[in-house]
């Protein structure tokens, strides 16, 4: 674990030296640098009082796993859940500060916009890895055992699914509150600064996408490398535990390198979604380099393999979602909108639907052949190999929202209209990586469920399952109902702060004078507010439920009851995570079809019906179905931690 401690020092310097270069940047004119100190205030004043209630939890929890098994497990709760957060703020801290810089950038050409955001989202990429390996070195030098590590991972999965939930419902009531009123109503353009709701949709890219998506993809980091150093060891021995370190490592010095050669050849592109792509080959070709020449010198062909396996299937995922959410289907999808709401729902329901097919086919493979290889250990090896690029991957991700971000503010600034039409480019590249980068995460969380699965069967003492066990079906059956309960709630939880947002924005556009031509200005905090208060008074019902569950299924079906509850949930949770992201993301880009000029452009009924299928469809992508992944792998490490706790 001492080389996790080196690597990561390497990597905080660099972290550091990229933060530098990103505030070098100016951040434009008085109204840019307004703006975006608005959002700043904004995104802070969120995540502080969202602190305000997931801190009290886990501190609870911490001081009750000190009482009752020891003091290593507390602390490494504590350390998960701080490190989580800190990866989170961090991030979404220098996201923040890039939107305005990457705005101004933008005055200058595509390339210097892209060098910026790009930058911005790096950072985010960088603190998540680096804090993850950290994290697990620390905990490991303090207790010299893996399965506390399981606390580490329990705390880093608490905050991700606070995050995910909480962050999701702000950005998504402000986003279908902005459109329904905004758009629909008052024919407003996006990121209009007479719409009320523009700056909470703004601070909402970035809780939702920055700091939701990074202690999302922390969580399935730390998950990932617990559960393979855990069977590592279990098959292994000190063998199959060295491999998962040099794995990681290996994948976290090629996405440095990724990364700058990303940010080399971004001043000078004009095809900024080839330039991300390439960087992102080349820490993969990279880390595959690495690993073969390791598996060569250990006489372990199979860890080459394995590691190949997790990283094409991986990459493949995220083109399937692309094919998905892009191109034909999106044409397609944006004709049906000429007959009305109702056919571009349902068409867009079924591409959804049909778009779990080749990525369950994918998952389903990399099991099959990760596991012929290297057994259960293989598995979660090919989980490890698919994030060993995290670093990076996640890097594309974050740029999207700073680049959305940075769009809305030369919007509001009335920048030249050339301006936008960079940081439109830009937005662009960005909602197609943001939809990659779901995918990848839901192929992620399926590997790394399904290898904490295996952790649990250990520990459980469960060797085999018999399929006639009433227990089982049972555990089974509630856990495949828990997935469409958990989006219920998390969804019924968008529409009622929503419901508020649109009551808002409606008051000020009747009430404050002059919003519509300009001469009135708009209350914002009101509406921050209001988007604030809707996602903290919502989100803490759905995060229990992925606590409460084993437990509760423990105390009535057993240890098999929770076997058959893991599997339902993971079944159910990955194909409805699929089926939302795709389908949300499909719908937003065939609005955004539509609004270039296509059957009718903005405003024609085309349009808006384009806007309905978006609305309902923010949700699904941004909110219910990320958390998903979450509340999969939550529910595999607390079934973990309870058996730990009954069986000492």
């Amino acid at each position: 674990m001492n080389s996790f401690l080196i690597t990561g020092a390497i990597t905080a310097a660099i972290i550091i030296y990229i933060t530098f270069k990103v505030l070098d940047h100016s951040p434009g004119n008085k109204q840019t640098n307004k703006l975006s100190n608005i959002i700043q205030k904004g995104a802070r004043s969120f995540l502080f009082q969202e602190y305000k209630v997931f801190f009290p939890v886990v501190i609870g929890l911490s001081l009750l796993f000190s009482l009752i098994i020891s003091w290593k497990a507390g602390v490494a709760l504590l350390i998960g859940s701080f490190l989580s957060t800190l990866a989170g703020f961090f991030g979404m801290t220098i996201a923040t500060k890039s939107n305005a810089r990457t705005t101004w950038a933008a005055t200058k050409g595509i390339g210097e916009a892209l060098k910026v955001s790009f930058s911005g989202g790096a950072i985010m990429g960088l603190t998540v890895s680096t804090l993850g390996i950290v994290g697990l070195a620390v905990i490991y030098r303090i207790t010299n055992e893996i399965e506390t590590i399981s606390y580490y991972a329990l705390g880093a999965s608490l905050v991700a699914l606070f995050a995910r939930v909480g962050g999701g419902i702000y950005t998504k009531a402000a986003d279908v509150g902005a459109d329904i009123v905004g758009k629909t109503e008052a024919n407003l353009p996006e990121d209009d600064p007479r719409n009320p709701a523009v700056i909470a949709d703004n601070v909402g890219d970035n809780v939702g996408d920055v700091a939701g998506m990074g202690a999302d993809l922390y969580e399935s980091y730390v998950g990932s490398i617990f559960s393979a150093l855990a069977l590592g060891i279990y098959y292994f021995g000190e063998k199959g535990f060295n491999t998962v370190i040099f794995v990681v490592i290996s994948g976290l010095i090629s996405s440095v390198i990724g990364i700058f050669f990303t940010l080399f050849n971004a001043a000078k592109t004009q095809n900024p979604a080839n330039t991300l792509r390439t960087g992102t080959f080349v820490a993969s070709i990279l880390t595959l380099a690495a690993v073969f020449f390791y598996s060569i010198l250990k006489s372990w062909i199979e860890i080459f393999i394995v590691i190949l396996l997790g990283i094409i299937v991986g990459v493949t995922i995220g083109l399937v979602t692309e094919y998905y959410t892009s191109g034909r289907k999106i044409k397609k999808l944006a004709k049906s909108a000429v007959m009305g709401p109702a056919n571009i729902l349902i068409s867009g329901t079924a591409l959804g639907m049909a778009s779990t097919f080749a990525v369950t086919l994918l998952i389903s493979l990399a099991v099959i052949l990760s596991y012929k290889f290297l057994g259960l250990f293989g598995v979660a090896l090919a989980g490890v190999g698919m994030l060993s690029t995290i670093g990076i991957s996640l890097s594309v991700d974050a740029y999207g929202p700073i680049a959305d971000n940075a769009g809305g503010i030369a919007q509001m600034a009335g920048l030249d209209p050339k301006v936008r039409e960079i940081t439109d480019a830009l937005d662009a590249v960005g909602n197609t990586t943001a939809a990659m980068g779901k995918g990848f995460a839901i192929g992620s969380a399926a590997l790394t469920a399904l290898a904490l699965f295996a952790n649990f069967s250990n520990l459980s003492g469960i060797k085999s399952i018999s399929p006639g066990d009433p227990y089982l079906f049972l555990g089974a059956l509630i856990g495949g109902m828990l997935p469409f309960f958990f989006s219920a709630l998390t969804m019924n939880a968008v529409g009622n702060a929503a419901n508020d947002m649109v009551n808002e924005i409606r008051r000020q556009l009747k009430e404050i004078p002059g919003i519509l031509t300009g001469e009135g200005t708009p209350d914002y905090e009101k509406c921050i507010q209001i988007a604030t208060k809707g996602a903290l008074k919502r989100m803490v019902l759905p995060a229990l439920l992925a606590i409460i569950s084993p437990i509760a299924i423990y105390l009535f079906f057993t240890a098999v009851g929770i076997a058959g509850l893991l599997i339902g949930t993971t079944v159910s949770g990955v194909m409805l995570a699929i089926f939302m992201a795709n389908s949300g993301g499909a719908w937003d880009n065939a609005k955004k079809y539509v609004e270039e000029g296509h059957f009718g452009g903005k405003g024609s009924f085309a349009h808006k019906a384009t806007v309905v299928g978006d609305t309902v469809g923010d949700p699904f992508k941004d909110t219910a179905g990320p958390s998903i992944n979450i509340l999969i792998k939550l529910m595999a490490i607390t079934s973990i931690v309870l058996i730990t706790i009954v069986r000492r």
